[in-house]
């Protein structure tokens, strides 16, 4: 197949969840009570995090939905957040097989820490099946999340996963793939990401995620990270066949590597005590300013850059998306506290 020039865009597929953030005092032991505080909705999984991070952002390139939702309420705030972001929703669809997916959220007041109690809904069936890639013009399709997705983490004959057949599709048409893993406490991942790994040019993870699909440990029993465990570790997902460029993403920094060997570290910016309000949207926030560099062109540490500084304005609220200011916003973040080294 032919491959377009100009390619300008960015397609986000997976899970659209609706977020019900509560914010607690403590997390409870079985049995015990715990107060809720203060609630809110908000954008929950990947698609809906990066596109509407990105559309906060003010990029100047079209946005495109991919997913499915329910017909109930919950559905139509989704479609209603699209057309207040100008997210065009072709491929995001309603079901009346499901509902809409939510989350609840418990989000500890002091520290920030969640839990998550999740209805997996409407995601569970969609298989992106719709989805014409060659008829679109976009630069990047974002596909996320991974082992999150029941029908297309579904074994397939030929490419290993449902998921990787659509990656697959998706590549031969020009259009560049990037991918994010939920942070799942299982041994899924070998069987569902590493089919993926040949169809995907960006490959944006955490560290748990990361060191759960290679089996290289990351993070050490005392919270820490092992800085000499990232490399080989993201070299193993380029070996397993990652592209072009490995992200791997944790509270005080990032990492990346590129198929060349070049690789790049970032701290995260030091934000000061009492700041943080949530952590819920950090990763997909992080993520969509990675993503806005790598599809403008900019060299690999302006995106870490770019991730960290929109992640720390992500963190200033509660839910996952609304603390995301304009570009130039969240890049002050940055400037006014500095980053960790």
């Amino acid at each position: 197949m032919k491959k377009k020039e100009n390619r300008s865009g960015i397609l986000a597929g997976g899970n659209w969840i609706v977020d019900q953030v509560k914010i607690i005092d403590a997390y409870p032991h079985p049995e015990h009570l715990a107060n809720i505080l203060s609630e809110s909705l908000g954008t929950g999984g990947a698609p809906y995090n990066v596109l509407v991070d990105l559309a906060k952002l003010a990029v100047d390139f079209p946005l495109y939905a991919a997913g499915l939702v329910g017909d109930d309420s919950l559905g139509k705030r989704i479609f209603e957040d699209c057309k207040t972001y100008k997210i065009n929703t072709r491929y995001l669809h309603k079901t009346d097989k499901a509902p809409t997916s939510y989350t609840d959220v418990m989000t500890e007041k002091v520290g920030g820490r969640r839990t998550f109690f999740h209805n997996r809904g409407a995601n569970a069936l969609w298989d992106g099946e719709d989805i014409e890639f060659e008829k679109l013009n976009t630069k990047i399709f974002h596909l996320g999340y991974l082992l999150l997705l029941d029908t297309i983490d579904k074994p397939d004959k030929k490419y290993g996963t449902k998921a990787a057949r659509l990656l697959a599709r998706c590549k031969e048409t020009g259009i560049k793939t990037s991918v994010d893993v939920v942070s799942e406490d299982s041994d899924r991942f070998p069987k569902i990401v590493l089919p993926a790994l040949k169809y995907i040019d960006y490959c944006i993870l955490n560290e748990i995620e990361a060191e759960r699909t290679t089996g290289i440990k990351i993070r050490q029993t005392d919270g820490a990270i092992d800085g000499n465990n990232l490399r080989p570790a993201a070299q193993s997902l380029l070996t397993n066949g990652v592209s072009e460029l490995v992200v791997i993403h944790f509270q005080n920094g990032a990492y990346a590597l590129t198929k060349d060997g070049k690789e790049f570290r970032q701290g995260s910016v030091n934000l000061p005590k009492g700041y943080i309000a949530g952590t819920a949207g950090a990763g997909d926030a992080f993520c969509a300013g990675v993503l806005l560099g790598l599809h403008n062109g900019w060299d690999i540490q302006r995106c870490l850059i770019t991730g960290s500084s929109v992640a720390a304005a992500s963190l200033s609220h509660p839910t996952c998306t609304v603390g995301v200011k304009s570009l130039k916003a969240c890049l002050s973040i940055g400037k006014k506290y500095g980053f960790t080294p």
